[in-house]
């Protein structure tokens, strides 16, 4: 199985709270790991902005942006399709940098189906438009908002 991770799975396998272990698991039980090239610019925005919430920690900030560059080494980094992407926002009511990350799963899934027919690419998000929209397009998904 290839797992297709969002920005907000890929935080998740970084900070510790709810659904990190989830996101772990997936990671270890996945074949290949596949994210779009935005996803590091997005989850260093996210990491910056929960020090900042918490209260400025550099130690803290600078253990987390070294577990996500070490997970980031290991990940297949997609570029951005932007036409496809802008298809995609159109098609699902989709901020841009969703549809980003929605079309470059799509993007993976046909060249992981023309590689191999029974190739299988999982999407995984918390991010709730996010996820009905990648079942639309026929994704299998892991994730949900959390409660």
């Amino acid at each position: 199985m290839i797992l297709y991770a969002d920005t907000s799975a890929v935080v998740k396998a970084v900070l510790l709270e709810t659904g990190s272990e989830q996101v772990h698991d997936w990671f270890a039980q996945a074949e290949q790991v596949a994210s779009s090239v935005i996803t590091y610019a997005e989850a260093c925005a996210a990491l910056g902005r929960n020090d900042w919430r918490r209260g400025p920690d550099h130690d803290a900030l600078r253990t987390q942006l070294a577990a996500l560059d070490t997970q980031w080494d290991e990940f297949l980094v997609l570029p951005v399709a932007g036409r496809a992407a802008g298809r995609a926002a159109l098609a699902h009511g989709l901020r841009g940098m969703d549809a980003v990350q929605l079309s470059a799963a799509v993007t993976l899934r046909a060249a992981a189906t023309a590689h191999a027919a029974d190739a299988e690419v999982v999407f995984a998000t918390f991010d709730r438009r996010l996820l009905e929209a990648a079942e639309r397009e026929g994704f299998a998904t892991l994730g949900g908002p959390l409660e």
